[in-house]
């Protein structure tokens, strides 16, 4: 008997990446796994776009751990969409016990140059897409009235000021915020909330073409914000799907509210 066994877990932006690592790592103890990914270009987003072959490598790594999988195509931006697949979760697998919001987009540059269709997109997915996930679920887990676990991806991002990505940095402080709020309003349901906060986790996100560069260019004045105290330049995704199902499980079942770093020291800097 696995943690989770029994427990049907709703995850965003799990074609690849860290999404495709929660799906697996929370189907190994014994969770049930609903997963939807964009699979697609975003507008704005510098990263290669998941498609939906690797969607269907998530949901085949799933089916391999003999647990039962839904994968969709559903764009977090979506909300009739959002809400379609968390009513077809309780349709075909009778609970929802988890939420994972982790979709997430990237782009970056200086403030001042930053466009203007460029802040939308990152704020509608990162930030507008964590609302929407949490509203198209929360309504089936207070009916079930069983508690539940929400687990909100943030980012050292959202704890901090990062230099080169201000849209991204808004997002992700407002999703700390999404999280704290939503934290006191769930109390009364036994539903915790929680974010997580990586940082530099090894996925394509870290292949951004650009970025590393423009931190190099100013290193001098801006280079210690990244500078890590393990000797480590980046987090695994399986590193944060170990916290993600701590936070699921009843061995999180005291914890609510808190922004928890897998950051290899950076925010201690």
């Amino acid at each position: 008997m696995g943690r989770l066994t029994g427990k049907v877990a709703f995850i965003t932006g799990g074609a690849r990446g860290q999404g495709r690592s929660h799906a697996v790592r929370l189907a190994s103890e014994g969770a049930d796994i609903v997963v939807c990914d964009v699979c697609g270009p975003v507008e704005g987003n510098q990263i290669v776009p998941s498609s939906v072959e690797d969607l269907h490598e998530t949901a085949r790594l799933v089916e391999e751990l003999d647990r039962r999988v839904i994968a969709r195509v559903v764009d977090v931006r979506d909300l009739a969409g959002l809400e379609a697949l968390a009513a077809e979760t309780m349709a075909q697998l009778g609970r929802l016990d988890i939420v994972v919001a982790n979709a997430g987009i990237l782009n970056w540059g200086h403030a001042w140059e930053i466009s203007s269709d460029d802040w939308q997109a990152v704020i509608d997915v990162n930030l507008t897409g964590v609302f929407h996930t949490v509203k198209a679920t929360v309504p089936h887990m207070i009916r079930q009235n069983q508690g539940g676990s929400i687990i909100l991806t943030s980012s050292t991002a959202g704890l901090k000021g990062q230099p080169f990505t201000l849209h991204y940095t808004a997002a992700k402080h407002g999703v700390v915020g999404i999280a704290r709020g939503l934290a006191n309003e769930l109390g009364r349901y036994d539903i915790r909330v929680n974010s997580v906060h990586p940082h530099g986790v090894r996925t394509d996100m870290m292949e951004a073409p650009g970025l590393f560069a423009m931190i190099e260019a100013e290193a001098e004045t801006l280079g210690p914000v990244f500078m890590t105290t393990l000797p480590h330049e980046a987090v695994e995704p399986e590193d944060i799907s170990a916290v993600v199902a701590w936070l699921a499980s009843d061995d999180g079942r005291r914890t609510t509210g808190a922004q928890i770093p897998v950051d290899l020291g950076t925010l201690n800097r």
